[in-house]
């Protein structure tokens, strides 16, 4: 099972200071947090795509790519990568561009914005979002799996014998994730398609990520991809760690009140109970984290978001330090107690390719 962290990328003000962080102070503090994820051991960090204030990871692959020059070992991600209003054609490109730059430590997420003044800026209707969703993945798929792609759909001008370059890295295209907070039609699409769905699991109860878990494994069952247990699952979340709890939750809660995504709201207490953000200690939220296998079964990959609402990096940094030391080796040791052995790890490059190359030896032997 992996362990990461990912961030929307807010430019907030820090609401116990009043000082607001450039833009440049914003984008190399996200790379520092890049850095320190896989210094502590964790195994994924993800970057959102914004298009708007107050938000600054307007070019994901970018991002990812001067990281990945300075890593050695962590999984790079989107969450999300627009699969929209981006033109599926440059998705491709600049996916397999990272991919080879990265040595294949890059998968992506892949989901619709849930910003409406978006879509027109890239000349798009946000009224045609899901057929948008699914033309351009169609598309997307077909340009990292055909030598020679011939298109013609409702949303884009037609391709003709169209070859993309680079070609995925040893033929094997990254990894896909369809992310969704509470759109059926997302989970039918990965179920569809046998690729990984990533439920964002931060503003809804658990009943509710239960419900749109069970109908994508039930689908990936019914299309014959394997068992509903063998779908591959990631959970979002929020955490927010001290040593001891209440000085966690006193430290946390002007920034949760001031929060751009969903603060003025609910209380930190009631937004706590009602969903699966986590102010506390980390025996809190290993406990916490562990119960959201009693609604979605094993799963495949956990992601914190740890460094929002105008938090200062070195908040930050300190609950990764936490997290690598007290959190995630015990959710690792606990989540493999039990866990069956048909259930599959999350997919890597090293594992796609072994995947893709099994046919081949079968067939040798």
């Amino acid at each position: 099972m992996q362990f990461g962290i990912f961030t929307v990328g807010d430019v907030t003000a820090d609401p116990t200071t009043g000082r607001m962080p450039t833009e440049a102070e914003r984008i190399k503090a996200t790379v520092a947090i890049a850095k320190k994820a896989e210094e502590v051991g964790l195994d994924v960090f993800a970057t959102g795509e914004h298009h708007n204030p107050p938000f600054v990871p307007s070019s994901p692959t970018t991002l990812l790519g001067y990281i990945a020059a300075q890593t050695e070992r962590i999984q790079l991600t989107t969450a999300t990568t627009l699969i929209t209003t981006n033109d599926p054609v440059k998705i491709a490109e600049d996916y397999s561009v990272l991919q080879h730059l990265s040595d294949g430590r890059v998968d992506l997420m892949l989901g619709r914005g849930n910003t409406g003044p978006v879509y027109p800026w890239f000349g798009k209707d946000i009224r045609a979002a899901l057929p948008l969703t699914v033309e351009n993945y169609q598309l997307l798929r077909r340009l990292w799996r055909e030598e020679v792609v011939d298109f013609s759909g409702e949303h884009r001008t037609p391709l003709h014998g169209f070859t993309l370059a680079p070609r995925p890295l040893d033929g094997v295209p990254p990894f896909v994730w369809h992310g969704s907070i509470r759109t059926p039609e997302i989970a039918e699409l990965a179920a569809h398609f046998g690729d990984g769905f990533f439920a964002n699991h931060i503003f809804w109860p658990a009943s509710h990520t239960k419900a749109m878990v069970q109908l994508y494994r039930q689908r990936f069952e019914h299309y014959g991809h394997g068992a509903a247990d063998q779908a591959i699952v990631g959970l979002g979340g929020q955490v927010f760690l001290r040593p001891n709890s209440q000085d966690a939750v006193n430290e946390f809660r002007p920034y949760f009140d001031n929060a751009p995504v969903y603060g003025h709201g609910p209380s930190l207490e009631e937004f706590s109970e009602q969903t699966p953000l986590t102010v506390g200690s980390p025996q809190q939220v290993i406990d916490k984290t562990l119960s959201f296998r009693d609604y979605v079964g094993d799963y495949q990959r956990q992601l914190f978001l740890v460094d929002h609402a105008g938090l200062p990096l070195k908040t930050v940094l300190e609950q990764l330090d936490l997290l690598g030391e007290h959190v995630v080796p015990v959710l690792r040791k606990e989540f493999a107690i039990g866990r069956p052995a048909h259930v599959p790890g999350a997919p890597t490059h090293q594992s796609l390719v072994e995947a893709a190359r099994q046919p081949e030896i079968q067939e040798a032997s």
